[in-house]
């Protein structure tokens, strides 16, 4: 009965539910309980069914109208095959005829609902072949399916062979399968012509429907509720005609407008679409079964029967899973007589399979269900594949071949019909999936899978637009963008083992319409077979299939285990893409000649239509002419793509991916510190790029974005390759190396573009300062593009990295220039002046700090701000050695210019220290610039002083200068926090009190008169001679100097003891120069221990270590060793005199008699020592330390000052 479309009714979409036997919802009752589904008991087994409708071109369903007794059905009624309101605009075609099921029937159904394809239906098709595979082991008539696998759903066609062998004979199509089956299943057939009883049968039950719509007039329709109820189409997708995914390709014109398409059925002409669920089998199912209102619900199915001909089980089982699918609840059965209305019955649905002759259980029908769909999906793996089920007319075996697999083994295999709407369904589904914005990656490994089947089963010169685009959804699936941690998804399919339907329409046990089929299949025929059910038996016992159903494994998405390798992948993809384009353009001798009268249309766009930022081409354009980029002005594709074209558009958009591809191997390269080979990869990336403008007639500002990036990883490659300059043999062989598919995808570029806009960015050159310029200006192209529009705004992090960029690369420039002058400096002959090419190498210098400060007080980056101020410090101090240089070495003073210079990085040093703020905002930069503008006043105030600019300011004002100098340095040189830096603190501390100390010593010496300030000077020299020698012997290499600031110390006593006039004051003074001495024995232990060392060196065989700032100069400890043996016999020879002379004036003192006595022992040794011209530094040492000792023990006197 399913050859009928309905006369106009049909179940409301949301009435679900459909019982195995049926108690429907009343008109009256509410839908919402009804849309959850319920359960029905038959024969006492429980089977849920549950019916949506999702798309019906049916009208509103008419009450059908009661025959009266002794209708004669042999005549024709008065509406026959004329069309009618009430029969819909095909109405005529629905009653009319009973056509078979076309061959793809199922392609139509998955093209209008694409998204329950592959994931939620588990079976698309025909009721009538549902019906059929449900009746297996109830009937011996024969089953020919294909089936196709999508995802997770089947797709089941009836594949009708005798039809397929008759066009064969006509048209040559199918022979491969012709002899196959001559071969292995039958080796006669001859098609059976349909008996006159047939075609009666068919003529009375069309006359029965035509009467029952109309009646004569007599029978009136009742009216219901379920007529005003409009068919749901709100599920109804136009997948088949409108776009499919990406959003800017249209439908190949291989598919939507190939004539071919209507002739093979690709069209969904089903009455109505079903959404069936039958236990746990999801199914689509499109039906024609004419449904009419009037009996006790709202819905009743309509059915004639031979009054001598008892119903048997295939007709009951067919009229109650027409009823479940199209949720009918209600059977109304017309009983005739040779054609004479006899009487009617109304059964209900649940009450069908308990009827008289036509018993069976709903519970194996479920069984059968299940085990078919099990058996199906086990063995159906190959997504694009045909399989071919067949059951020979009275056989109980049923076969399953791959008739893809013996396809191939043919000449063409394009011969399979099949083919093409299985592979433009393939990328359907993909293209569905694919839009979907909350689509889970666990789907990615589905959707490639269905891309790659779809790509196989195409012919490349015939359809390279899907194959293109099918190409550039597979490198869509790898993101480029993201973390390197693959997510493998698991394959969707994995959801459901049981998955199988089918239909039939009603048949005879003895009726084979499509002829006779052998039931001779030798078992040793069965190794072409995939699978075989041995006996039909098998499908009614529960789960029989369920254990050995597994989902194909093969829909993991690869887990790339690198960045390269899921680059790789992505570019392969690109190159396939792209060659499918390339092949399908015309080359320029096989496009048609200009027809001089037409008008050539020219590029011309007014503004106020323009789409995005306005001007953004304009500037773009410009930027890209400075670049040297564009040819000539020249916008369009030298290969003669049309601008518009599908072949433009999916060209551009395989051209990004590339670049995108380009950029992250680039990147991953840069990490990896293979800076040739990233440069080679930014180079394919800006190549693609350039291409990209070249054909581009809208830019977008997310494409401008990328060529901002890809510059600046430029820029940051060239810098790398210059700053590790000992490795280029290398990074140039990585550079020169190619793949042959980066050649490939470069030739298809060059077709379009010569692609050189970028090509000074990606040279490899040799020269240090070329690389760093290309770096620099790699960095203000990215720069110059973000003021396109509202980039900078849009994307203010990248805007942020660029600028620090920016900034460090002008730094790095500038470093360089400033030691090129340095350099030219040291070469340059001492009292030469300034060079011109000095001169112009800190100006370039101080350009680049100037405005990699900005670039970082731009992005209030302040501490790079502060560290290129002090950079620019530094430069400044290079000045003023440059003119330090310059005078004559006899007649050198500190110069105008060098303190000119010098008090410029002052300044400069102090706005790094503003800069910062506080020593919190980054401690180790604050500390280096204290440092260094500690080591500027320190520099500065030691000039003067030791080149006094005598002949420009007096003496007093110069010592002026030097003490503030000195002081503002030991301001900036913090002695007390622990660091690195900590000992050359301590040090450069030391030396300034030293240096200060002598200065007012000398000062001190020299001067006459004012009594006042030669007590201050006296005061601040003790001062700073004491502080020089707490700080110096803090540290362990500095002997030498802590040895020199004792003897001024010494020397200062000497002189302070000259103006003494008593012999008290001079003893005291004595006494107190003795204990400075006494005070050196520290010194001399650390000399006393380097020399011992470097004396143990040679002995063990070791090299002697080079000479280094710790190391002790021993002609400067000699000659400080001879200066102190002198001073201490002078000291000790005073003391004796003095103590000698009290002694005869005043009575007897023990302490000074103690004293006296170890000063004259004392004093003897070391008059015998020094005599000793043979003993070594070593020995010279030990003796003084000895002496020292001694002296120390002897005691002084005791009103002597206790200096240290």
């Amino acid at each position: 009965m399913g050859d009928f479309k309905e006369a106009g009714a049909e179940a409301p979409p949301a009435v679900a539910a459909a019982r195995g036997g049926l108690s429907l919802l009343s008109q009256g009752e509410s839908e919402e309980s009804s849309a959850q589904g319920s359960a029905l008991f038959l024969g006492g087994n429980e089977v849920k069914s549950r019916a949506v409708v999702k798309y019906s071109s049916a009208p509103p369903r008419t009450a059908f109208a009661r025959l009266e007794e002794k209708t004669d059905l042999k005549l024709p009624p008065a509406n026959w095959l004329r069309e009618s309101a009430k029969l819909g605009p095909a109405g005529t075609t629905i009653l009319g005829n009973s056509k078979k099921s076309k061959p793809f029937s199922s392609f139509g159904m998955a093209y209008d609902f694409i998204d329950s394809v592959g994931n939620d239906v588990d079976v698309v098709s025909d009721s009538e072949n549902i019906k059929k595979l449900l009746k297996i082991p109830y009937s011996k008539s024969h089953v020919s399916m294909a089936v196709h696998r999508i995802g997770r759903t089947l797709l089941l066609d009836e594949l009708d062979i005798q039809e397929l062998f008759m066009r064969s004979s006509q048209t040559g199509d199918w022979t491969w399968l012709k002899e196959f089956y001559q071969r292995l299943i039958d080796q006669k057939w001859q098609r059976k012509k349909k008996s006159k009883e047939h075609w009666y049968q068919k003529a009375i039950l069309s006359k029965f429907l035509y009467y029952s719509i109309n009646g004569d007039g007599a029978a009136q329709p009742v009216p219901s509720a379920a007529e005003q109820q409009e068919p749901s189409s709100s599920d109804q997708t136009s997948g088949s005609e409108g776009a499919s995914w990406p959003a800017p390709f249209e439908m190949p014109s291989s598919v939507s407008e190939d004539p071919s398409a209507s002739s093979q059925g690709l069209k969904n002409d089903f009455v109505r679409n079903i959404l069936w669920t039958f236990e746990d089998i999801h199914m689509l199912v499109g039906s024609n079964m004419p449904i009419f209102g009037g009996g006790r619900y709202p819905a009743v199915s309509l059915r004639l029967r031979d009054n001598n001909k008892p119903i048997n089980v295939l007709t009951g089982i067919d009229y109650w899973l027409d009823n479940l699918i199209c949720n009918v609840p209600e059977l109304v059965m017309c009983f005739h007589v040779n054609g004479i209305v006899q009487k009617y019955e109304m059964i209900k649905t649940e009450e069908i399979p308990n009827l008289e002759n036509s018993n069976f259980s709903t519970k194996v029908i479920k069984d059968i269900a299940q085990n078919i769909l099990s058996f199906l999906k086990s063995n159906c793996t190959k997504e694009g594949h045909t399989y071919w089920l067949f059951k020979a007319s009275g056989s109980d075996i049923v076969k399953l071949y791959d008739l893809t697999t013996l396809c191939e083994e043919t000449e063409d295999k394009y011969q399979n019909p099949f083919t093409m709407p299985v592979a433009i369904l393939l990328y359907k589904v993909a293209c569905n999936m694919m839009m979907k914005k909350n689509q889970n990656k666990k789907h990615y490994g589905t959707i490639r899978t269905l891309l790659l089947n779809c790509v196989k089963l195409l012919d490349k010169s015939r359809h390279p637009q899907i194959i293109a685009s099918a190409n550039y959804m597979l490198s869509e699936l790898f993101q480029l963008d993201e973390p390197k941690k693959e997510e493998s998804s698991e394959s969707p399919l994995n959801e459901n083992s049981d998955e199988s339907y089918s239909e039939e329409e009603e048949e005879m046990p003895d009726s084979d319409e499509n002829g006779s089929y052998g039931t001779s299949s030798d078992p040793s025929d069965d190794n072409k077979a995939v699978a075989i059910i041995k006996s039909v038996g098998e499908l009614s016992v529960p789960e029989k299939y369920k254990s050995i159903h597994q989902i194909r494994p093969s829909c993991a998405f690869p887990v790339c285990h690198d960045t390269e390798e899921r680059c790789r992948l992505v570019l392969s993809y690109v190159l396939e893409g792209l060659k499918s384009v390339d092949s399908s353009i015309k080359k320029e001798s096989d496009l048609p000649a200009a027809d001089p009268s037409t008008p050539i249309p020219l590029k011309y766009e007014d503004e106020s239509t323009r789409g995005g930022p306005e001007g953004l081409e304009k500037q773009m354009a410009l930027f890209l002419d400075k670049m040297g980029s564009l040819q000539k002005g020249n916008y369009s594709s030298q290969s003669g793509m049309i601008p518009g074209s599908w072949q433009h558009k999916m060209k551009l958009q395989l051209i990004l991916k590339s670049s995108k591809a380009y950029y992250v191997l680039s990147d991953a390269a840069m990490s990896l510190q293979k800076y040739g080979r990233a440069l080679r990869y930014i180079k394919l990336a800006l190549q693609s790029h350039d291409t990209y403008c070249c054909l581009c007639t809208n830019m977008l500002s997310e494409v401008l974005l990328f060529l901002s990036q890809y510059l600046t990883l430029c820029g940051d490659i060239q810098l790398m390759l210059a700053q590790n300059a000992n490795n280029r043999a290398a990074h140039l062989e990585e550079f020169n190396y190619q793949t042959k598919e980066d050649q490939e995808i470069l030739h298809s570029l060059h077709r379009e573009s010569s692609c050189q806009g970028f090509a000074w960015a990606t040279d490899l050159s040799t020269d240090l300062e070329s690389q760093l310029s290309v770096s620099c200006k790699c960095y203000e192209a990215a720069n110059e593009i973000l003021q396109f529009s509202d980039l900078k705004s849009q994307n203010p992090e990248h805007y942020v990295q660029v600028m620090k960029r920016m900034g460090n690369i002008r730094n790095e420039i500038g470093v360089f220039y400033m030691n090129q002058a340095a350099a030219l400096q040291s070469e340059r002959v001492v009292s030469k002046s300034v060079s011109a090419a000095e001169q112009q190498l800190w100006k370039k210098s101080f350009s680049c700090f100037e405005k990699g400060i900005h670039n970082f007080e731009s992005i209030e980056d302040a501490t790079n701000a502060a560290l290129l101020l002090c950079n620019t410090g530094r430069l400044m101090r290079i000045c003023a050695q440059a003119h330090c240089g310059a005078s004559d070495e006899f007649k050198r003073e500190f110069s105008p210019e060098e303190g000119l210079y010098y008090n410029k990085a002052v300044d400069y040093y102090l706005k790094a220290l503003r800069s910062l703020g506080t020593r919190d905002i980054h401690p180790a930069v604050w500390d280096s610039v204290n440092w260094e503008l500690s080591t500027t006043y320190f520099t500065m105030a030691t000039l003067q002083q030791d080149y006094a600019p005598l002949s420009r300011k007096a003496q007093e004002q110069i010592e002026k200068e030097v003490s503030e100098a000195m002081m503002k340095s030991l301001k900036y040189c913090d002695v007390d926090s622990v660091s690195a830096r900590q000992p050359l603190c301590q040090y450069r501390a030391a030396t300034i009190h030293h240096r200060l100390a002598s200065m007012y010593h000398s000062c001190l010496r020299n001067q006459v008169g004012d009594e006042h300030l030669r007590k201050q000077h006296r005061v601040l020299a003790d001062l700073h001679y004491s502080k020089a020698v707490t700080l110096f012997q803090l540290l362990k290499d500095a002997p030498c100097e802590l040895l020199r600031v004792q003897l001024e110390r010494v020397a200062f006593a000497e002189f302070q003891m000259t103006s003494q006039n008593s012999n008290v004051g001079k003893l005291k003074t004595l006494s107190g120069a003795l204990d400075i001495m006494v005070r050196t024995e520290h010194a001399f232990q650390l000399i006393r221990k380097e020399l011992a060392e470097e004396f143990d060196q040679p002995k063990s065989g070791e090299t002697a270590p080079p000479a280094d700032s710790s190391s002790l100069n021993q002609e400067e400890v000699i000659k400080l060793l001879s200066i102190f043996e002198s001073r201490l016999l002078f000291l000790l020879l005073q003391s004796i005199k003095l103590l000698s002379s009290t002694k005869k004036k005043t009575s007897s003192n023990i302490e000074e008699d103690v004293v006296l006595k170890t000063n004259k022992q004392v004093y003897s040794q070391l008059l015998r020592a020094t005599a000793n011209k043979n003993a070594t530094l070593l020995e010279r040492t030990e003796v003084i330390i000895h002496l020292l000792g001694q002296l120390g023990r002897g005691g002084s006197r005791p009103g002597s000052s206790a200096v240290q």
